[in-house]
């Protein structure tokens, strides 16, 4: 006789087998999928941005500041705090990404290039340390510049948090600028220079002063027509722990000769001086400047641009400089700090950012060069 179903005797390795399955069934329902993880770790690093913003209007633009929406009692919005900032602790050190130091990348823009701030998104130090500053004329160029970097802005900073800058200013000058033609040819003829410069030097400062903050301990000056660095940029140059200290900028271009893609110098700024250019100084007057590049001005000094040892770069050999070109400069926040800025005027017949390592030198302070790491300029 047939015995009933519920009277059969269970046998154990089908308790086993259950208990497995059953233990499975709430592992798989406890452990969070991939998409809540990943949306775990986005609030995460969204958390320790809000955590480490500032606290009132005073800090930024070197923290990310999150707008208080308390009133007072009267319905009006209470005005900030005094603050105090102890910058004793702030480093600038050969180690800025273990220890965290912020940096301030600034950007004079007469145009704006796509390949700009592609290259500025896949710097590889880490976006929440990096404020960026700009300031474009208020003319036909520099509205579509501005236009073009507000899309660029708004695309990354509501992206993926990890691509997200600490913090973005964007500054109009308040003089009209002595050149309305962006055009290569145009703004580098001896003719312009002076007043380019002088202009430019006016630009710098304003946007400098305007953005620097208690907590920022570089500054790198980019050009936004450099187009082309390594990831690493920030990581390299702060290596060398120099209060300032500038890579070579070349400029890739189609030699149609040798029918093939090649390099040549572009930036004459960074130089070693020389007698002659000292004797030539104290025979003009002093509201003179004296500029490199130009065969009106023999100034024989050492050019770096000339200095690379292409048949075998050294990425970190370094020289002492006398000037400097601001395509991709990076100073410690301190120099600025102590007063080095942009003369907009001549000072020891110099001028912008070659002025500026004059003033920085005079300060006490070392400027540097890197002859055989490179930056690459925009190839109108």
């Amino acid at each position: 006789m047939a015995v009933a179903r519920s009277m059969r005797r269970t046998s154990p390795i089908s308790l086993v087998l259950a208990a497995v399955l059953a233990f499975g069934f709430i592992i798989f329902v406890l452990s969070p999928s991939s998409s809540s993880v990943s949306a775990s770790a986005s609030a995460t690093s969204s958390q320790q941005r809000q955590d480490d913003a500032a606290e009132h209007p005073l800090s930024p633009p070197t923290k990310p500041f999150l707008k208080d929406q308390r009133l007072r009692s009267d319905g009006l919005r209470a005005a900030p705090p005094v603050v105090h900032y102890n910058l004793n602790n702030l480093t600038s050190s050969n180690n800025a990404l273990a220890n965290r130091e912020r940096i301030l990348i600034l950007t004079p823009l007469a145009r704006f290039y796509p390949e700009y701030w592609e290259n500025l998104m896949q710097l590889s130090y880490p976006h929440e340390l990096i404020s960026l500053g700009f300031i474009a004329p208020k003319t036909k160029d520099g509205n579509a510049a501005v236009s073009a970097l507000e899309r660029a802005i708004q695309a990354t900073q509501t992206g993926p948090v990890d691509n997200r800058f600490a913090s973005i200013s964007i500054l109009r000058q308040d003089f009209e600028p002595p050149l309305h033609s962006q055009d290569e040819k145009v703004r580098h003829q001896l003719s312009s220079q002076k007043e380019r410069r002088e202009s430019m030097s006016r630009a710098r400062n304003s946007l400098l002063f305007t953005t620097i903050g208690p907590s920022t301990s570089w500054v790198l000056w980019l050009d936004g027509d450099i187009v082309e660095t390594p990831a690493s940029l920030i990581q390299d140059l702060t290596s060398h722990d120099q209060p300032v200290i500038v890579p070579n900028c070349y400029q890739r271009y189609y030699d149609t000769k040798a029918k093939k893609w090649d390099v040549r110098p572009y930036d004459y700024n960074s130089w070693i001086d020389s007698d002659q250019a000292q004797n030539l100084g104290a025979q003009i007057g002093p509201d003179e400047i004296l500029l490199e590049g130009y065969a009106e001005l023999p100034t024989y000094r050492t050019l770096m641009a000339y200095l690379a040892n292409l048949n075998s770069l050294d990425p970190r050999r370094m020289i002492e400089l006398d000037g400097v070109g601001g395509t991709a400069l990076m100073v410690k926040a301190d120099v600025h700090r102590d007063g080095a800025m942009f003369p907009a005027f001549p000072f020891y017949h110099l001028v912008e950012t070659e002025g500026f390592a004059k003033m920085a030198k005079r300060l006490g302070y070392t400027v540097a060069g890197l002859p055989d790491y490179f930056v690459y300029h925009y190839n109108e």
